[in-house]
């Protein structure tokens, strides 16, 4: 099982976008993390549309994009058309979750559900066969530089022996206080994709830090 970064944008210095990406994609990050926060779902606002079709401009690197909104199903093709490579829907959103997958499928995207640290791993069971990743939420989504959920380890454990036991070729993603400390915890449950933002930015050689949460 191949493990990957995806680099949480919402950390970096968003006047000076263009130039992160250029340092994200010299240190090995594998894909870009798009948080979508719209207000209501959660309680804060981030950026949409226009601003993910800049960053497409500007990048070939995977576009990994965290719908935290109350419908995402209506958005879909919207985020597909403007460049998503992989689309993220909460299961606790009011989208039916079928549909959302059909929907993301449709548009030639990679689909993916997230669950929140409250939320129990059967939320996604249904759906599982239909996925190529599940993000499992070790913070509360809608803020970054939160402190990591310990007790959501034993989800990613749970989740990892149900996709295995399936024979299904699904990645599990984590998201929220990903670093030195928390990225071995995590693998060693079951996660592969881990999305790490403050770490990251924050760090003294990007590349060496890419390369310790990767692992």
């Amino acid at each position: 099982m191949k493990n990957y970064v995806s680099a949480s944008i919402l950390s970096a210095d968003m006047l000076n976008l263009e130039r992160e990406i250029r340092r994200l994609e010299e240190s090995g990050v594998d894909m870009l993390h798009f948080d979508v926060m719209d207000g209501v779902f959660v309680n804060n606002i981030t950026y949409g549309l226009p601003v993910l079709q800049q960053v497409r401009k500007a990048t070939g690197m995977t576009l990994d994009v965290h719908l935290m909104i109350t419908d995402p199903l209506k958005y879909v093709k919207n985020f597909a058309d403007s460049g998503a490579d992989i689309i993220t829907f909460h299961t606790e959103s009011e989208s039916d979750a079928k549909e959302t997958v059909r929907a993301i499928k449709a548009c030639g995207v990679k689909a993916a559900a997230a669950i929140k640290p409250g939320t129990s791993a059967d939320a996604v069971c249904d759906i599982l066969p239909e996925l190529d990743m599940v993000l499992v939420m070790t913070v509360e989504p809608g803020f970054g530089g939160q402190s990591f959920i310990e007790s959501t380890v034993d989800k990613i454990a749970t989740l990892r022996r149900r996709i295995d036991s399936l024979g299904l070729d699904c990645d599990i993603q984590v998201d929220g206080g990903i670093n030195y400390d928390t990225a071995p915890v995590v693998r060693k449950a079951g996660a592969n994709v881990l999305v790490s933002g403050s770490c990251l930015f924050r760090a003294d050689d990007l590349t060496e830090a890419v390369r310790s949460i990767k692992g």
